[in-house]
């Protein structure tokens, strides 16, 4: 066992009791521990179970990840009606946490396992859709941290920083960085020009666990305020699992419509909404490349690399329908990021 291995089997006794009184499950019982999932972080999940009795275990070394942030965000998502696992034990200064175990399929484990037909990843998508509606309904300012121009502009040079840098294994010439400086200005004009809700930052088929009725979510705890548009773009135009370029479209839409009509300051107009998650989604592409660049040649995470042309594809079909991201376009034409 590493020590944090042992300081979680030297924790988790008093937990599950705490867990099993919560849960209503009468006296403790004997169970196995096994790997749950790890992610792009230092955090990383065990299931415990005895029987159909399951608990999730989130070990968050407190020298590399502070876990306020979930346990707030969690009560945040609860208090709008948002399906997130229910803490049942917790422990910030030793990094565990106890939690309801919602189930072992994501919304992208079950695409990728086939078998789903037409009408039921329909009825997924659009309890994706009402979930999200009522997190941004549930949205105040002054609650989460501002989704500002610093932290835009921090997650942006990501791209040159990481992408540019470790992937490309070169600087962005005298060209290239006036077209980054212009591309910037251009994202950041529209992306600070929108309406501020509650916004998850990676609500996608990953993080949304597979259930009757709305989805369990995960991986909230890096919410801020910010852009309306930005978790309807993450959810379709995802990092692990692409739709059609229409079908993106189309899903967008019925986001706007349904979000519009209960109440979330998006756009009346539909151009001006798809031009604003266009320019949204092409902030969050060029960061996300970023990061799994940051993840591959820093962390020793290569495999995160392989979704890297998805994204490139993204950006390309961003290009293709906005005449104003041609800097982006001469970007992507002189470092040869080719689909």
């Amino acid at each position: 066992m590493d020590s944090r291995t042992t300081q979680l089997h030297n924790w988790l006794p008093a937990a599950l009791q705490q867990g099993f009184a919560q849960m209503g499950w009468g006296p403790v019982v004997e169970g196995e521990l096994s790997p749950a999932s790890a992610d792009a972080s230092f955090r990383r999940y065990f299931r415990w179970q005895a029987g159909p009795r399951s608990l999730i275990i989130m070990d968050a070394p407190p020298a590399h990840e502070n876990s306020e942030p979930f346990v707030r965000i969690a009560g945040l998502l609860q208090d709008a009606g948002v399906r997130v696992p229910r803490i049942l034990a917790c422990d910030l200064e030793q990094g565990f946490l106890l939690l309801e175990d919602m189930g072992s399929q994501t919304y992208l484990q079950s695409i990728q396992a086939g078998g789903i037909c037409a009408e039921q990843l329909d009825r997924m998508f659009s309890a994706a859709i009402d979930s999200l509606i009522r997190w941004q309904l549930a949205s105040q300012p002054g609650v989460l941290p501002a989704y500002d121009e610093a932290v835009l502009r921090r997650e942006l040079d990501l791209f040159p920083d990481w992408y540019v840098a470790h992937e490309r294994g070169r600087a962005l010439t005298a060209a290239e960085q006036a077209d980054w400086q212009a591309l910037q200005a251009l994202l950041l004009d529209s992306n600070l020009g929108e309406a501020q809700v509650y916004v998850h930052r990676d609500y996608m088929p990953r993080n949304l666990m597979t259930a009757d009725g709305e989805p369990g979510v995960l991986d909230f705890q890096d919410a801020l305020y910010g852009p309306v548009s930005y978790d309807a773009t993450s959810l379709f135009a995802d990092a692990f699992f692409s739709w059609p370029a229409a079908e993106r479209s189309a899903w967008l839409e019925r986001y706007r419509q349904r979000a519009r009509a209960a109440g979330v300051p998006v756009p009346a107009d539909v151009g001006t909404f798809m031009a604003q998650a266009r320019l949204m989604g092409v902030q969050r592409h060029l960061k996300v490349l970023g990061i799994f660049a940051r993840i591959c040649h820093r962390d020793g995470k290569p495999h995160y690399l392989q979704d890297a042309p998805r994204f490139i594809r993204y950006l390309r079909d961003a290009c293709e329908q906005d005449a104003r991201l041609q800097p982006l376009q001469r970007l992507l034409d002189s470092l040869e990021m080719a689909v």
